[in-house]
């Protein structure tokens, strides 16, 4: 079975997109478009980095609560935005744990922590931690953690059924990555503006409360994933037992806040049939 509702992305003005939707048991009901094409996923290049950072945790090699990045910051701090990082520059605008800023600067901090803690390159710790053992053989980071890895829908959607049944990490541990760390603390969502709270897990954008949002009107408040300035995204909505990705060479935009809510929509009520 194909799901229809995928046919949507037809409809977007991008030169190309492909997606595709995975279930919590592994099963892909449907995909749309050249699912094996290569796009730059800007942040969504996030997700996976954070999922290196946690095995990098569980084999001991660093702690969550272990200085990281600016004084006062740790690992856990970089994972949900709350270092005090400015977005793309090293400096420090506010104390760890007050805001959240959302950083990349946070992120390539996060990468060379693991790096030297590791004693190997990041993009070549994501390879061997999280895109080996998962086969995704279409993705690679070759450069900045924070939004520089290029991938596939069949290679994420291995990565999505990883993170609704997961292999490579203990679900404890993937359970404290879709939670909210340091609830409460406000800050902009890039693209939509303040949100009071701003929700973040370890890595990953909790949907939860926040209006505008890139997810569909009827995404559970439990959804979380992430987005990217190319025109990407990646949702797990654990209530509907799924998750998509949606893939496209276009610079994120009004097109965008306009295209993916209702396609979202669409998708999850074909699922819940």
């Amino acid at each position: 079975m194909s799901l229809k509702s995928l046919a949507l992305i037809e409809n977007w003005p991008v030169p190309t997109a492909a997606a595709g939707v995975v279930r919590a048991d592994g099963t892909v009901p449907g995909t749309h478009g050249p699912t094996g094409h290569r796009f730059p996923l800007a942040s969504v290049t996030k997700p996976l980095a954070a999922y290196a950072v946690l095995v990098a945790y569980e084999e001991g090699a660093i702690e969550l609560d272990e200085p990281a990045g600016p004084e006062g910051s740790t690992v856990r701090h970089l994972l949900a935005h709350t270092s005090g990082l400015a977005f793309d520059e090293h400096k420090v605008t506010s104390a760890p744990g007050e805001r959240r800023l959302y950083s990349n600067a946070g992120f390539e901090q996060l990468g060379d922590h693991v790096a030297k803690a590791t004693e190997i390159p990041f993009g070549e710790y994501l390879r061997q931690a999280v895109l080996e053992p998962l086969g995704m053989t279409g993705t690679s980071l070759e450069g900045s953690p924070a939004k520089d890895a290029v991938s596939t829908v069949d290679d994420l959607l291995r990565f999505a059924a990883e993170l609704q049944a997961p292999r490579l990490l203990d679900p404890r541990t993937v359970a404290a990555a879709m939670t909210v760390q340091y609830p409460g603390t406000k800050g902009v969502l890039p693209g939509y503006g303040h949100q009071n709270p701003n929700d973040w897990g370890l890595g990953f954008e909790i949907r939860n409360s926040k209006s505008p949002h890139w997810t569909g009107a009827s995404s559970s408040s439990r959804a979380f994933g992430h987005f990217g300035q190319s025109g990407t995204f990646l949702w797990i909505d654990p209530d509907a037992g799924a998750a998509c990705v949606a893939l496209t060479d276009r610079a994120f935009g009004p097109w965008a806040i306009e295209a993916w809510p209702p396609f979202t929509d669409a998708v999850l009520a074909e699922l819940r049939g």
